[in-house]
C-alpha cells in the first residue's frame, strides 16, 4: 500500500490555526494519520523540526528542553506523541510567552486525561485543539461506499490492497491498543478485561447505555463501567451520543447511546469480515447508523449532536443544533426507507429547521413535505458549507 491521501481541508485548517495561535494540538486515535498531516504542514515552514517522543534518540534531545527550545526558537517544532512527556506542557508555557509569536509548536497526541488536563491548565489561551479523525467519505470518494463502511476509515485499513490485509491490520490494531497503548497512557487495566468490555460494547453498538447491565455482566461496579467508557471515549474509539436536551413536557430517555466510532473496528470486534456476513448480522442496521453518524458529526465539530427518544419509543437518530438552528436526521439502512408514526410525532415535538433521511439510495428525492431522502455523499456535500 503506497497511496497517500492529501487531506487538504484539514491541512488548511491547521495552517490557519498556526497563523493565529502559538501552538496547535492535533488529537486523535493512533494511526489516523496525524504524523502524515504534520509532515504536510511542516513543508510550509522553513527548517521545521520534528521530534517523535516515542523514539529514545528524539526524547533525549529534550534532556534540557528549555535549552533546546531556545536554540530553535525561530522554527516550528513538532512534538509527536506528547502524552509520553506530559510534564513538558508547563515548560512550553514559558517558551511560548517569551517568544511572543504564532506557529511555535505543532503538538500531536493520542488523547488522554493527562494530556487534556495538563494542556488546559498550562496552555490556556495559547493552544488550539483540532481533532483528527479517520477518513470521512468526501476524503476518499474513489472508494466504493460499501467497502468504506465494511473496512472503516483508518488509512491502513481502507487503503489496504487486499481484504485480508485490512482485516489483519484491524485485528493487530485492537491488540496493540489494548496491550500497549492503554498502559502507555497510564491506565493499569488488564488487556483481557478491557478487550472483553470493548467487545461487549460492540454488541451494544447503537443502543441506549445500560451501565447496570454491563456491570453485572462484567462483575464490576457501575462506577468502573463509567471509567472504562470514559477511557475508550477519551482515546477516540467510542462515541457517547447524549440525549436531546429540551424543556418539552414529554418524558425523554436520559441515558446516552454508545457507538464504536470506526465501523471497521466495530466489524472486527463482532467478527464480521465480509459484506455478506454484515448483511446477515443483527447489527447490520446499527452498524450503518453509526457509520453515518460518525461521518456527519466528524465534519461538523461546532454543532451539538444528540438523539431524541421518548419513553414510549418515539425517536429520531440524530439531532444537530447550533445556536437557534436544529437539524433532524433519520438514518435508514433500507434502499426503500419508510418513516414511523413515532418519527412524525418527534418531528412535531422538536419542530426542526431541516429534516433529512439518510439511506443507501442512488439519488436525492422527496419522501414527504419538507423531508428529503439523501445518499450520504450528497448530504455531506451539502453540509460542507454549514
Amino acid at each position: 500500500m503506497h497511496t497517500i491521501i492529501k487531506r487538504n481541508d484539514i491541512a488548511s485548517t491547521i495552517l490557519f490555526r498556526l497563523k493565529s495561535n502559538p501552538a496547535v494540538a492535533l488529537l486523535g486515535a493512533r494511526q489516523v494519520g496525524k504524523s502524515t498531516l504534520a509532515g504536510m504542514i511542516m513543508e510550509n515552514f522553513a527548517d521545521a523540526i520534528y521530534l517523535d517522543l516515542e523514539r529514545p534518540a528524539d526524547l533525549n534531545k529534550l534532556h534540557d528542553p528549555e535549552a533546546f527550545f531556545h536554540q530553535f526558537r525561530s522554527q516550528l517544532i513538532c512534538l509527536d506523541e506528547i502524552q509520553r512527556v506530559p510534564e513538558i506542557f508547563s515548560i512550553l508555557r514559558g517558551i511560548i510567552d517569551r517568544n511572543k509569536r504564532n506557529a511555535q509548536f505543532l503538538i500531536l497526541g493520542s488523547a488522554s486525561r493527562d494530556l487534556i488536563r495538563q494542556s488546559s491548565e498550562s496552555l490556556a489561551g495559547r493552544l488550539s485543539f483540532i481533532e483528527i479523525t479517520p477518513f470521512t467519505q468526501p476524503e476518499i470518494p474513489f472508494i466504493e461506499s460499501s467497502m468504506f463502511w465494511l473496512r472503516g476509515g483508518y488509512p491502513r485499513s481502507i487503503l489496504a490492497d487486499e481484504e485480508e490485509a485490512s482485516i489483519q491490520w484491524r485485528e493487530d490494531y485492537i491488540r496493540t491498543f489494548l496491550e500497549r497503548d492503554i498502559p502507555q497512557l497510564g491506565f493499569q487495566i488488564p488487556a483481557n478485561t478491557l478487550s472483553r468490555f470493548w467487545r461487549m460494547i460492540a454488541h451494544c453498538h447503537g443502543q441506549v447505555l445500560n451501565s447496570s447491565k454491563l456491570a453485572d455482566s462484567m462483575g464490576v461496579s457501575s462506577h468502573t463501567i463509567r471509567k472504562y467508557i470514559d477511557l475508550l471515549t477519551q482515546t477516540f474509539v467510542l462515541r457517547v451520543l447524549p440525549p436531546f436536551a429540551t424543556n418539552i413536557k414529554k418524558r425523554l430517555i436520559k441515558s446516552p447511546k454508545i457507538y464504536i466510532r470506526d465501523s471497521g473496528l466495530l466489524h472486527s470486534l463482532l467478527g464480521i469480515e465480509t459484506m455478506e456476513e454484515l448483511f446477515a448480522n443483527p447489527a447490520y442496521g446499527a452498524s450503518y447508523e453509526g457509520f453515518i453518524i460518525e461521518n456527519i458529526v466528524s465534519l461538523l465539530p461546532r454543532w451539538q449532536a444528540s438523539f431524541f427518544r421518548t419513553s414510549n419509543g418515539a425517536e429520531i437518530d440524530l439531532i444537530l443544533t447550533k445556536g437557534q438552528k436544529t437539524i433532524a436526521i433519520e438514518i435508514k439502512s433500507s434502499t426503500s426507507p419508510k418513516l414511523s408514526k413515532g418519527f412524525w410525532n418527534s418531528i412535531e415535538t422538536i419542530n426542526p429547521d431541516l429534516i433529512r433521511v439518510i439511506a443507501p439510495v442512488a439519488e436525492q428525492y422527496p419522501l414527504a413535505k419538507n423531508v428529503l431522502v439523501n445518499p450520504l455523499h450528497l448530504f455531506l456535500r451539502e453540509i460542507a458549507n454549514w
